[in-house]
């Protein structure tokens, strides 16, 4: 197996349309170096710029409308996470997608997100179950729509949501790097056959674990979601 394999890009318009759908960048009170960051990150979260892409830093300013110093933080940060490599007298590169890392990253979402299940299950609420809900039931029908945008900026919003009713503000933000990264995989099989059906189905039942209050029960769903994400991942 090639140590890396890129995907083709997603069917989008422009990267500006999809920033106009990112919520998240556009929070009041947030600071422009943290508006470029969310909203760069979602570019490469969403595979707006393809793996192994060597990118123009006037061109991305115009295109994520920010200035020079704020999409220059977002690059060191995006790079400190992995999204992005900055490479000495050639520029910025976003990062290939190599199997090996994404199998290195699926053993560290099983330690973590494990973890997140059983700290989720003591803190979950019947607001944040009925929010869960509402994205997989969103992300249901994005999938009948074939909307791999909208699909994988529900999946991102479920799993950070799982993160945040874990209560753990350090496990989140570890949590947020590597759900990130585990998306730009996760475009690439989505061309797959009912693989959106498994995922819908999988957070049902992380879902219906946490209405039991179950820990074990819960981390074991998403044991399971994690794995049967590689399955899908070695199958493409």
């Amino acid at each position: 197996m090639s140590k890396y394999f890129f995907q083709q890009e997603p069917d989008v318009k422009s990267v500006d349309a999809e920033t106009e759908q990112q919520p998240a960048s556009e929070e009041p009170g947030l600071s422009l170096n943290e508006q470029a960051y969310r909203r760069f990150k979602q570019a490469l979260v969403t595979l707006s710029y393809k793996p192994g892409e060597y990118l123009n830093t006037a061109q991305v300013m115009n295109e994520l409308s920010f200035g020079r110093t704020p999409v220059n933080q977002a690059i060191h940060r995006l790079a400190n996470e992995g999204l992005l490599q900055i490479i000495p007298r050639k520029g910025v590169m976003v990062s290939p997608l190599s199997i090996d890392d994404a199998l290195e990253l699926i053993e560290v979402r099983l330690a973590n997100e494990t973890l997140c299940m059983r700290l989720a299950s003591n803190r979950v609420t019947k607001a944040d179950i009925s929010e869960l809900e509402n994205i997989n039931h969103r992300l249901a029908q994005a999938g009948e729509a074939r909307d791999r945008h909208q699909m994988m900026l529900l999946d991102y919003q479920f799993h950070q949501l799982l993160a945040k009713i874990s209560g753990n503000s350090m496990l989140a933000d570890i949590l947020s790097v590597l759900h990130a990264r585990a998306q730009r995989f996760w475009s690439s099989t989505l061309s797959q056959e009912g693989h959106i059906h498994e995922v819908v189905a999988e957070h049902q039942e992380i879902i219906n674990a946490l209405m039991a209050l179950d820990a074990e029960a819960a981390a074991s769903a998403a044991e399971v979601h994690i794995l049967s994400f590689r399955n899908a991942l070695l199958r493409g």
